[in-house]
């Protein structure tokens, strides 16, 4: 793998006069009872360097060693200026002049750098969420590693942000340009499987490929595994582990934090090139570096690479079932839980969202428009999925479920299941000229009745369309605000406001899986606590002192944990 060696030769040219060094020298000229953490017993007159305690030491030491790995940072840097807490960007000149060695250091390619201005505008706006746009100066679109080492570099010569771009199927913002400027850093040309491991269950891919495409490769090739992660079907590797994303399988399967993403390739702010850790299935070599970067989006690093993990192909089918309240339904997706089965996914639709699908949907059933659950079974055998039929359908009528179809075949399982994909455009259809505000919380799966049944008398006093769906299995539910004007907008946002504080409350998350951006940013604190806030800030000050990788992303302002902007 490519490994740069900027750090490393900034690092040796200081390491004579560096702190780091002063502070291992002091403690090698120490006596070995100095060295102890104990204290001394001896009593001294005064103080002096020979008879300072073995504490004493290591605490000078630990200060020399912080200032060293500060220095180690800053050796990364264009140039020697400390740097600002605030991080200060390049002016327009500066981007004026970033884009033109761009396009001279791309000059064979002619496609690798556009300023077109559809271009950059497609790539700072989005028609899937309500956060506002932003363009970029430049997109450029890389096809290697090396060529997003090249980009990086530049971006650290005038100090430019960069910003990923994957498969732009986010919804909290999280791909929205600068307001001062920026390198978009679209992946999309970076998109090939690179190897099949089919004896290991991993493949190793680029980032900008999609996930619903592999799986089409592995079946095409005849290989009976597949990738279970499965959020938008346009979605990319790389924007799945930098959002550490999900999707209707998490119930059996867990979430893009788990263990799918085994290793990654990723470009770091000083230009050096990393890999997290080896292919092997387990590992016990230090903490786990690839975690660092799963759900960072792309603040922290450019993901070029990714090993992920497969899993073997297994039978299912799929059942549908309707109950007179959403609280019955979530009650009785509990007890299904607890039930051992074999479940791959438990989604839930409300009556609104049925009323869409009734109305706008491609199914040719009409369904009651009562709260709704889809159950996906899974097992090794037709006796397996025939057992968890069976006691799913007995624990759901205990809770007034009614209705209760299992699919004949295979076919009408896949049309059963294309109910569920297909509820957000019928949804996004039932408010002629308006926009959705699709927002997400979690809870653990004891507090899911309260939380959607709270919710929805919210949303009924606000007189807002907002059909609810969500992946009742694992806790997490959506909301879609269908908005048409500022008013509504307004209103939305208390409303969504309201639902992260009662999914907080509840010992839930502000997102379940898509991920903070710039969107829930403000909510962080709150969630997590002013001094882990402050320690993601740490880290990202530590490995991106200039703060040029996707600025104004994932951590909250100052002002949001109690400090001065």
């Amino acid at each position: 793998m490519l490994r740069t060696t900027v750090m490393k030769s900034a690092f040796r040219a200081r390491q004579l006069s560096s702190p780091f060094s002063n502070a291992v020298s002091m403690y090698n000229r120490c006596s070995p009872s100095a060295r102890s953490p104990r204290f001394s017993t001896t009593a001294v007159s005064k103080p002096s360097i020979s008879t300072f305690s073995g504490q004493t030491i290591i605490l000078l030491s630990a200060a020399s060693l912080i200032s060293g790995f500060a220095g180690y940072f800053l050796a990364n840097r264009h140039d020697t200026e400390a740097v600002p807490r605030k991080p200060q960007y390049g002016s327009r000149e500066d981007c004026t002049r970033a884009v033109e060695e761009l396009k001279k250091t791309f000059a064979d390619d002619e496609d690798a750098v556009s300023t077109n201005a559809d271009d950059l505008y497609s790539h700072g706006f989005s028609v899937n969420d309500h956060h506002p746009g932003t363009s970029h100066t430049v997109v450029v679109y890389p096809t290697c590693t090396e060529d997003v080492v090249k980009i990086v570099k530049i971006a650290t010569k005038y100090r430019i942000p960069i910003i990923p771009y994957s498969g732009g199927t986010s919804l909290e913002g999280q791909f929205r340009g600068y307001s001062s400027g920026g390198i978009c850093l679209d992946m999309s040309r970076m998109s090939k499987i690179i190897e099949i491991h089919e004896a290991d269950s991993d493949l190793v891919c680029q980032p900008g490929v999609c996930w619903s495409d592999i799986n089409d490769t592995l079946h095409d090739q005849g290989i009976p595994l597949f990738f279970p992660l499965d959020p938008a079907p346009t979605a990319t590797i790389g924007g799945m582990l930098s959002t550490g994303c999900s999707g209707t399988n998490a119930v059996r399967y867990g979430t893009g934090k788990a263990e799918w993403f085994l290793n990654a390739t990723v470009v770091l702010p000083s230009g050096e090139v990393i890999k997290t850790r080896r292919r092997s299935r387990k590992s016990s070599a230090g903490f786990d570096t690839t975690k660092l970067f799963i759900g960072a989006e792309g603040t922290l690093g450019i993901v070029t690479e990714v090993t992920i993990r497969l899993t073997p192909v297994l039978p299912t089918t799929v059942a549908v079932v309707h109950f007179p309240d959403v609280r019955k339904a979530t009650e009785a997706v509990r007890e299904v839980m607890l039930s051992g089965v074999g479940i791959q996914c438990v989604e839930l639709m409300d009556d609104l969202c049925m009323h869409a699908l009734n109305k706008y949907g491609q199914s040719e059933d009409r369904w009651p428009e009562k709260d709704t659950l889809l159950f996906k079974f899974q097992g090794h055998n037709q006796a397996s999925l025939s057992e968890s039929d069976r006691v799913v359908e007995e624990i759901v009528a205990r809770h007034g479920g009614f209705g209760f179809k299992l699919a004949k075949d295979d076919q009408q399982a896949a049309d059963l299941w294309s109910t569920r994909k297909n509820a957000l455009y019928a949804c996004l259809a039932l408010v002629n000229g308006s926009r959705a505000w699709s927002t997400d919380v979690c809870v653990p799966v004891s507090k899911l009745s309260e939380l959607v049944y709270e919710t929805k008398k919210d949303l009924a006093s606000t007189g807002l369309v907002a059909p609810i769906a969500g992946h009742a299995g694992d806790g997490n539910f959506h909301a879609s605000l269908l908005i048409r004007d500022e008013e509504e907008l307004r209103i939305a946002k208390d409303v969504v406001s309201r639902m992260v504080h009662r999914a907080i409350a509840l010992d839930g998350t502000c997102t379940g899986e898509h991920g903070v951006g710039i969107g829930k940013k403000e909510y962080l604190v709150e969630e997590l606590g002013a001094g882990t806030v402050e320690l993601m800030k740490t880290v990202k000050r530590a490995i991106d002192p200039l703060g040029l990788f996707n600025p104004g992303k994932l951590y909250p302002d100052d002002s949001a944990d109690g400090k001065k902007d």
